[in-house]
């Protein structure tokens, strides 16, 4: 109810802007506020309120709502919050920004590229169109050409309730099935979300599991987001759902020491693989990499990549099952002990 205005005093009138204005400057000057304080504070009815909350939440602003413990919802900003200043970029930071674009394709048919194509649209509104179509020229030529390319269309209301479940911290249930297994509900909060081999992953804790867990989005079937919200531990840090992993899947690590061919040898000397890694020069042009690292079958799938340029030295138990994969792949009798 708004409070009642004494005898010939008149009513403000707001534009909605101003109104606006005036509910975001009082959320950012408190801890939080009802509903009904602030449509004292404004002298209007707590519909038009609720109609401005949900003006504001749309227009970007982190706002979230919360239990008093006296039975009132709060709204406020998060903490920490504050405007943003516009945001300017030189031409080379465009083209960056326009090069990092096109590498990520596999984001097709998820909100992300919406949120992409929305912030494109922007920079191309306060471009002369001539330097638009340079960036864009440039953008094409480093695209890559995506093989076996995922498609989240069908994941996309799903992607938007994880997105504003990272964004303003609430726990969730999901479910999930992972493969050839029945599917199980999971109480979970989502910490973050990682790409990886052109797949989308989030991670988080699992309190089924009171573990940290890794979920591949295309194997979630479904996320229900509550209004709990969770803090992230402050010691946190990415590298505690892999682990040791050679990619994402958190193994026991094994000593792998493999040893690439001439042929190839300057691709491994190009690139880091591991954090762990050591290489080691020969005398006849080939390179010895090794490093410790869990996840067999992400390892295997990156060996094959270098057939026939390459030779599994240990441990055996590698050395066995990636010439066991390849007598399968020929359809060759596996040798007796």
């Amino acid at each position: 109810m708004s409070r009642q205005r004494g005898p010939g005093k008149p009513a403000k009138k707001y534009s909605q802007a101003a109104r606006l204005h005036n509910v975001i400057r009082l959320l950012e000057a408190r801890y939080g506020a009802s509903v009904g304080e602030l449509a004292e504070e404004c002298q209007v009815d707590r519909r038009t309120i609720y109609r401005d909350l949900q003006a504001i939440s749309e227009a970007g602003y982190p706002l979230i709502r919360e239990d008093s413990g006296d039975g009132r919802t709060l709204y406020r900003f998060l903490i920490g919050f504050k405007k943003v200043p516009p945001i300017t970029f030189s031409l080379s930071e465009l083209m960056t920004l326009y090069l990092c674009r096109g590498q990520l394709g596999f984001l097709r048919g998820t909100p992300f590229q919406e949120d992409l194509e929305a912030i494109f649209e922007r920079i191309r509104s306060s471009l002369p169109p001539r330097s638009v179509a340079h960036l864009e020229r440039i953008a094409e030529a480093g695209s890559p050409r995506f093989q076996g390319i995922r498609d989240y269309t069908e994941k996309k209301e799903m992607l938007e309730k994880l997105r504003h479940a990272l964004l303003y911290q609430y726990r969730c249930t999901i479910r999930y099935a992972p493969a050839k297994r029945m599917p199980e509900d999971y109480v979970f909060d989502p910490y973050v979300l990682l790409f990886f081999q052109n797949s989308l992953y989030l991670g988080g804790y699992a309190h089924n599991r009171r573990a940290l867990r890794l979920f591949l989005i295309d194997r979630m079937q479904n996320v229900e987001v509550h209004t709990e919200r969770f803090e992230i531990p402050e010691d946190f840090r990415t590298e505690d759902l892999t682990g040791s992993a050679f990619g994402l899947v958190d193994e026991e690590p094994m000593s792998v020491r493999v040893r690439f061919l001439p042929e190839v040898a300057h691709l491994i000397r190009e690139r880091i693989w591991h954090p762990s890694q050591h290489l080691e020069a020969q005398d006849d042009g080939s390179v010895l990499l090794s490093f410790e690292a869990g996840g067999e079958k992400e390892i295997l799938a990156w060996l094959y990549s270098f057939l026939p340029h390459l030779e599994v030295i240990a441990p055996e138990k590698l050395r066995s099952a990636f010439y066991g994969g390849l007598r399968k792949a020929l359809n060759e009798p596996q040798r007796q002990a």
